[in-house]
């Protein structure tokens, strides 16, 4: 992972610098997101982010670049951008416990909610897993670490 703060960071550096952060300030609220965004030029660039909001008062983020093979199917894309994410999400978890970090992950997923949009008919499939496996989820507007900071890096 990478971060504009921390430079290049192992999984478990990344988590100690999150508890760093949190613990840096106990007087605010905190929340941790992962989200994944895509782009296609001949191969498809994906970028995996998360983000830890300082809420009120800014906050910070790491993120992976991935390049595979093109993906041209809207829910084969959006599909496998979910599943990045939860995979992320459940190492973070496993490790969050062992280093006593309290805060939940929020999964950020690229959809929303126009109905004549690409995505829109995938709202309740993606929503029904990432709630299935135990993580809340936010879509467009609301969905930040993938729609604006993760899409932002994959351009």
């Amino acid at each position: 992972m990478y971060s504009k703060t921390f430079g290049n960071v192992s999984v478990n550096e990344m988590v100690n610098c999150i508890k760093g952060f949190i613990l840096s300030d106990k007087n605010y609220n905190y929340k941790i997101t992962i989200g994944t965004d895509s782009q296609n030029k001949n191969i498809t660039k994906v970028v995996v982010v998360v983000a830890i909001h300082r809420v009120g008062r800014g906050g910070i983020f790491f993120y992976e670049i991935k390049y595979v093979p093109k993906i041209t199917n809207v829910r084969q894309k959006i599909y496998y951008e979910t599943a990045l994410s939860l995979e992320l999400a459940s190492k973070l978890s496993k490790s969050f416990k062992r280093a006593h970090i309290k805060e939940d992950i929020e999964i950020h997923v690229d959809i929303g909610t126009n109905k004549n949009g690409k995505t829109y008919e995938l709202i309740k499939e993606i929503a029904g897993w990432i709630t299935g496996v135990g993580y809340k989820y936010q879509i467009k507007p609301y969905s930040y670490a993938a729609s604006c900071i993760a899409d932002r890096i994959s351009k």
